[in-house]
């Protein structure tokens, strides 16, 4: 019997790609900032719609900040209040964030085109994101 230092290693199984649910969401007023109550329940939405209440979800979520979310969800944005840099440097960073906060989500494929404009002390993002069900812009 011989002995080695290195065992065989056998690859693992290629698993098969299952597909992904049907992504639901409640039903989200974005004026409000509110979920949608219809008969005293929340409003369920699904595919496109519920991946766009995902992402205003994400991107009005501080990350790190609360223990009811994995560190994956959410954006660092609020670092940028009140840093010293340029404001070239600012929208790089918001830029990233952005693209950091969405991209986690599987029904997400790609985030294009983000724009960020500061002014004053409010900054606003707009972007287009493509997702499983098709293209969103916000």
């Amino acid at each position: 019997m011989s002995r080695t230092l290195f065992p065989a290693i056998q690859p693992a199984a290629v698993q098969a790609e299952t597909p992904l649910p049907l992504c639901r969401e409640i039903a989200w007023d974005f004026a409000k900032n509110i979920p949608i109550f219809q008969d005293g329940k929340p409003l369920e939405v699904t595919g496109l719609e519920a991946v766009k209440v995902w992402i205003w979800k994400a991107l009005h979520t501080a990350r790190y900040q609360y223990e009811a979310y994995t560190w994956d969800y959410g954006n660092e944005l609020e670092s940028l209040i009140g840093s010293d840099f340029s404001d070239e440097l600012k929208q790089s960073e918001a830029i990233r964030y952005v693209k950091e906060a969405l991209e986690i989500c599987p029904y997400i494929e790609r985030v294009e085109q983000v724009k960020v404009n500061f002014e004053d002390s409010t900054f606003t993002i707009s972007c287009k994101v493509q997702t499983i069900y098709g293209e969103v812009e916000l």
